[in-house]
């Protein structure tokens, strides 16, 4: 079974890819890094016929570039700037930076492996290839789209009549059913409703004239694990620092559970609180941590109410609303949601990553605020970074 291509532009991807790149590309074209693919799906058989049309799909995305109504749209961007537009005019995926493989139990292995700045785009593309050879190879894809045809009438039927109230954002790239079901999506929901207020997907917010939304990942605070002369412990620190040098207030949201909120929140400054817009939650009880966030804003004397909370974790309707109604009155609130959007179907979705695992040959790791979420190939490392992070915990009580 052989498929049309499934990555069709280099825009088909994460703002919040071009946001970090540019970081890199401005501050850390030095670094070098290692991404690892793993299904944290249990029972998940990759059979060799969807091996060779992954690699297949690989082998057509790295004959992409971007086109020139492609530049422009990010140039179009406010906070894109023109000098990295003009590298992404020459840069292509390179072939060589990725190998993949499976085991005898059908275990995929993915590994992307060059420089950071250019390493790390991949990672959108690669899930959003994973996801949609899987699931067009492995089930009824017809019956698959008319599951989500149903459940995306019902949810745009609640979104209209009242049953929900808030406003989200569509952040289902990189596990979407298929490219073609997102486009979907993402029309429907910002046609249809109103409150679909943006999408991640930078070809789709091009096409139909969305906002893109984005801020960065768990790998930009985790690449400075990777510097020799930064302290782990302090990576939050200068990651906020350069993001701050290079956007100036602009594209302001901070990710804060890379090596723990708690952590994030000793480098959330009076001068951080000032120059960042709002934080992002992506682990942990979402309760706790706002309450904990707006606590941290009134201890600086910030109206909590001027500050933005961004939802983002494994979050579906009933979810979103049930922390809308607990915030909306005590700070700006807002959400990513994800795979409820884009692979909601009669099958569960597959639950896969490719986190970045070294930078420089040196380990790098997540903690997150939720313990099974941490990923290292490395344990002496990841309980290293665990020990740095408790001694500056316990030294700035």
């Amino acid at each position: 079974m052989k498929l049309q291509p499934i990555v069709v532009s280099l825009l088909d991807t994460d703002l919040y890819k071009f946001n970090m790149d540019q970081v890199i590309f401005h501050k850390h074209t030095d670094l070098c890094g290692q991404y690892f693919f793993k299904c944290r799906s249990k029972d998940v058989v990759f059979t060799p016929e969807m091996e060779e049309e992954i690699n297949a799909q690989i082998d057509h995305l790295c004959t992409l570039s971007f086109k020139k109504e492609e530049l422009d749209y990010l140039r179009s961007i406010r906070f894109i700037k023109d000098d990295y537009v003009e590298f992404l005019r020459l840069w292509r995926p390179i072939r060589d930076y990725v190998s993949v493989s499976r085991d005898e139990n059908g275990e995929l292995s993915i590994e992307v492996n060059g420089p950071l700045f250019s390493a790390m785009q991949f990672e959108i593309f690669l899930l959003e290839i994973v996801n949609e050879v899987y699931f067009r190879m492995q089930y009824d894809y017809e019956k698959l789209v008319k599951s989500a045809e149903e459940k995306l009438d019902a949810k745009i039927k609640a979104l209209n009549d009242g049953t929900y109230t808030f406003k989200f954002a569509e952040f289902g790239c990189r596990r979407r059913l298929s490219r073609e079901w997102e486009d979907v999506v993402v029309r429907r929901l910002a046609t249809e409703t109103d409150k679909c207020v943006g999408t991640s997907n930078v070809f789709l917010a091009m096409k139909y004239d969305l906002t893109p939304i984005g801020t960065y990942a768990h790998e930009y605070v985790q690449m400075y694990q990777g510097i020799d002369e930064i302290p782990l412990a302090y990576t939050n620190h200068y990651a906020m620092k350069d993001w701050y040098d290079e956007y100036q207030g602009d594209n302001g949201t901070a990710l804060t559970d890379t090596i723990t909120t708690d952590l994030f929140l000793r480098d959330f400054n009076r001068a951080m609180v000032n120059n960042y817009t709002g934080v992002r939650h992506d682990s942990g009880d979402p309760c706790e941590w706002g309450e904990k966030i707006i606590n941290h804003y009134k201890s600086y004397g910030v109206d909590p109410k001027t500050k933005l909370l961004l939802f983002s974790d494994s979050l579906d309707f009933d979810r979103a609303q049930a922390l809308y109604d607990r915030f909306k009155d005590r700070a700006k609130v807002s959400f990513g949601i994800g795979t409820f959007c884009s692979n909601d179907t009669c099958e569960r979705a597959l639950n896969i990553v490719i986190k970045l695992q070294y930078v420089n040959g040196r380990p790098v790791a997540k903690l997150s605020d939720t313990p099974g979420k941490a990923m290292c190939r490395d344990e002496a490392y990841l309980d290293y970074l665990r020990r740095s992070v408790d001694f500056r915990l316990e030294r700035e009580k």
